[in-house]
C-alpha cells in the first residue's frame, strides 16, 4: 500500500521556520501499530493521520515514539493540507479522542484559526526533584496541567540560555516540561522539552499554548497575546483566551510532497 504524505511547516513567519508535521489522509482505518511505524519512519515531531467521517475528519497524532493525545501544530498542518486540496473549503471540524471536536477556520489572509479547549495549569507547591535537577536554572515558580510542568522564569534571558538534562526530565513522564517568561518583543516566550513522548526540544508546540496563553493572560490582564517559541527553528503563535477556549492563529506552508510504502 502506498500512502501519500505531505510535509508541512506549521507556525511559520517572520523568519521562523516553525515545526514540521507529516499529514496523511487515509480512506480506511489503519492499525495503531502501523500508524506508529509510519510516524517513526517519517521522523518529524508529529505525523497526523486524518480520515473523513461524514462532514468532519477524525484525526490522530503520532510522534516518532508514541501516540499523542493533543497536538496543535499537526492540527494546523492538517487543516492547511485540506484547505490547499479543497480551495472552496473554509472550515474543518476535527474529531479527537482526548480534547473533543476542534473547529478550524481559514482566514482571507491565509492564516488559520484553531479553537481549542483551555488547559490552564495549577500551582505546584513541591516541584519534583527531577524537574529542578533537570534544568540548569531554578524556576521562580512551577505549575502543571495534564500535559506538562510549567517552569516560570523571571527573565527571558533565562529561558533562552538554560540547558536541560534529558535523563532527568524523562523521569517526569507522562508529563513534559515547558519553560516560559515574559518577553520584550512578544508577550511571552517559551521552550518545550518532551523526552518522554517525542524527543528532546520541540520546535513549536501548539497544544502547550492552551495552557501558556491563559496563564499569561491572567498575569498580564489581557486576552489577546502574541507568543514566541524560542527553539532553533522558532515559531510565532497569536493566542486569544475566550472563557473556556483558546483560539490560536498561525500560518503553514507545504514543504514536501512524498509517499511511503507500507
Amino acid at each position: 500500500m502506498k500512502l501519500l504524505v505531505r510535509f508541512v511547516d506549521a507556525f511559520i513567519g517572520h523568519n521562523c521556520k516553525g515545526n514540521s508535521a507529516a499529514v496523511i489522509e487515509v480512506d480506511m482505518p489503519l492499525t495503531k501499530q502501523l500508524m506508529q511505524e509510519v510516524a517513526t519512519k517519517n521522523n518529524v515531531s508529529e505525523t497526523a493521520f486524518i480520515i473523513q467521517n461524514r462532514n468532519k475528519y477524525e484525526i490522530r497524532w503520532f510522534s516518532p515514539l508514541t501516540e499523542i493525545d493533543f497536538c496543535g501544530h499537526a492540527t494546523l498542518a492538517s487543516a492547511h493540507y485540506l484547505f490547499e486540496e479543497n480551495p472552496e473549503l473554509e472550515k474543518v471540524v476535527f474529531i479527537t479522542k482526548a480534547v473533543g471536536d476542534i473547529t478550524v477556520e481559514k482566514q482571507v489572509d491565509g492564516a488559520i484559526l484553531m479553537d481549542f479547549p483551555k488547559q490552564e495549569p495549577d500551582l505546584v507547591t513541591s516541584p519534583p526533584k527531577a524537574l529542578i535537577t533537570g534544568l540548569t536554572i531554578k524556576p521562580a515558580e512551577v505549575y502543571y496541567n495534564a500535559q506538562a510542568y510549567f517552569a516560570i522564569y523571571n527573565t527571558e534571558h533565562d529561558v533562552h540560555t538554560l540547558e536541560y538534562t534529558t535523563s532527568e526530565l524523562i523521569k517526569l513522564a507522562p508529563r513534559d516540561v515547558v519553560v516560559t517568561a515574559l518577553s520584550q518583543e512578544y508577550d511571552f516566550v517559551s521552550r518545550y522539552f518532551w523526552p518522554a513522548n517525542g524527543g528532546d526540544e520541540d520546535p513549536v508546540t501548539g497544544s502547550i499554548h492552551t495552557g501558556l496563553a491563559p496563564f499569561w493572560a491572567r498575569r498580564l490582564n489581557k486576552n489577546a497575546l502574541v507568543a514566541y517559541q524560542a527553539s532553533e527553528r522558532g515559531g510565532i503563535l497569536d493566542c486569544l483566551v475566550d472563557n473556556d477556549r483558546v483560539v490560536i492563529r498561525g500560518r503553514a506552508a507545504t514543504a514536501l510532497r512524498s509517499s511511503v510504502i507500507i
